[in-house]
């Protein structure tokens, strides 16, 4: 599975359509985030990317999880955003769309 390293200057546009990419083509991603720049810049970035896979009947699901990393002989705590896509069409419809 690919990882994508956000930081606080990425800008969440360019990372969605990575993560967009990826998600057509492999299903799913990871997405590492250190700090709370870094960590905003990522969210916005998969709210971004859902938008952009939704028109192919595409959705994402994503779990995010605490993980220690190993930097500079110093160890850090990242933010990690597993992420799945799935086909909408194979999901029933639970509730009416005008009436959210």
């Amino acid at each position: 599975m690919e990882t994508l390293r956000v930081s606080g200057k990425s800008r969440p546009n360019a990372v969605a359509g990575a993560i967009a990419a990826l998600l057509r083509t492999q299903g799913e991603v990871e997405v590492q985030a250190i700090g709370p720049a870094a960590v905003n810049q990522a969210v916005k970035a998969i709210a971004i990317a859902r938008g952009y896979i939704v028109p192919d009947q595409l959705d994402l699901n994503t779990q995010p999880a605490f993980v220690k990393l190993d930097l500079e002989e110093e160890e850090r705590t990242a933010v990690r955003f597993t992420i799945a896509c799935f086909r909408t069409e194979d999901i029933p419809v639970l509730h009416d769309p005008g009436h959210i």
